[in-house]
């Protein structure tokens, strides 16, 4: 009986070659995850970094764009000033007008026009809406309608 259980026990234990083919596999199979798991970080980190980048480069824009639009708003504001207004109106003929040449006139029923920026623009002004008095009137003086006209109505 004793020599049975030897050759069971032999016919189920492995060859050598087939134990170690086993333990490089796993070995390579635990490598290709590192490797995968390492590639994923590294793509995550550069994609992270070129949004950052990204993230800089458009604050830069925007920055550039506002020192702009503040160079023009006081460029305009030196145009319109009113020196600047003064001397251009100068350059042109005019000249300022003397108490007594100036007369204003009254017309009944003028209406000045309006700009072209208004005109072109949307009423959103709120209408007036005349709403039922159905959806005005509370519970209780619905009831106490109904009882005053004797449930007619």
């Amino acid at each position: 009986m004793q020599g049975q259980a030897v050759q069971i026990i032999h016919a189920y234990k492995q060859a050598p070659w087939r134990v170690q083919r086993q333990w490089v596999a796993a070995f390579l199979l635990t490598v290709i995850g590192v490797a995968m798991i390492a590639a994923l970080y590294l793509d995550v980190t550069a994609r992270a970094a070129v949004a950052g980048r990204e993230i800089q480069e458009l604050r830069f824009e925007i920055t550039t764009i506002q020192r702009a639009n503040a160079d023009l708003e006081t460029r305009l504001a030196n145009l319109t000033s009113t020196a600047e207004m003064e001397r251009r109106a100068l350059e042109l003929g005019y000249r300022p007008v003397k108490p007594g040449e100036l007369d204003y006139i009254a017309v009944s029923g003028f209406v000045p026009p309006e700009p072209a920026i208004l005109q072109a623009a949307e009423d959103n002004t709120p209408h007036s809406q005349t709403i039922p008095a159905e959806y005005t009137q509370s519970l209780l003086e619905w009831v106490d309608e109904r009882v005053k006209s004797g449930g007619s109505h």
